[in-house]
């Protein structure tokens, strides 16, 4: 991780923006790179500013941060993206989840914990735990209608199925939210083999992070 971990903010509210430069300009190994207020200013944002790490508003008047994500993440050597919301449990925080970024904060999150949130996702961290990716994925999926998963769970266990025996285990407790020492000590494995594993399920699920793994183990009906 390099340092300062340079933040570009995305929020059109001023004052939300204005709130996230002080903690941001107050915190030790962080730097305010630029910001941006809406979605379709962040590919010039990020071109002028090079962020390690984007926050980014869900809800704005011309292209919303989920779509502002995508296209992002689509970019070679993109930057991480940090979801913010006014809500602790959305569905577009889950489809931003998906499309590769690695985690969200809802705004009223303590500075200690936003500054925290950064450095973890900038030294390549997961900053969204699996079992709060679960808690959102069981609020949404509580409120969708019956049959609206459109064959998800078969293309899930499809994917799932790609793996080796061993990589299904910790794909599984990965779902479960299990830490890595968690995982080496429930399949007696070194923590090191244990992170060997997460990379390659990575590799070959074609996914960006944890979360996205346990995303997919929830899609598969397996936790």
């Amino acid at each position: 991780m390099r340092e300062p971990v340079r933040v570009l903010v995305v929020d059109d509210d001023p004052l939300v923006r204005a709130a996230l430069a002080m903690v941001l300009g107050g915190a030790e190994g962080l730097e305010l790179a630029g910001e941006a207020t809406d979605g379709d200013e962040v590919a010039g944002a990020v071109e002028r500013c090079a962020p390690d790490v984007v926050l980014m508003d869900i809800r704005m008047p011309r292209t919303d941060g989920l779509t502002a994500t995508e296209q992002l993440l689509a970019r070679r050597d993109a930057p991480e993206v940090i979801v913010l919301t006014t809500f602790d449990a959305d569905d577009q925080v889950l489809r931003a989840l998906r499309a590769g970024a690695s985690g969200f904060l809802v705004k009223d999150t303590p500075p200690a914990a936003i500054v925290e949130a950064v450095r973890r996702v900038a030294a390549g961290e997961p900053m969204l735990s699996p079992t709060v990716t679960r808690q959102l994925i069981a609020h949404v999926a509580a409120a969708a209608p019956a049959g609206s998963g459109d064959g998800r769970a078969d293309r899930a266990r499809a994917r799932l199925a790609q793996l080796s025996d061993r990589e299904q285990e910790v794909a599984l407790a990965v779902g479960r939210g299990l830490s890595n020492a968690q995982i080496g000590s429930e399949l007696f494995l070194s923590v090191p083999t244990v992170k060997a594993h997460v990379s390659r399920l990575l590799v070959k699920l074609d996914v960006a992070n944890r979360v996205q793994v346990a995303l997919l183990v929830h899609d598969a009906e397996l936790v």
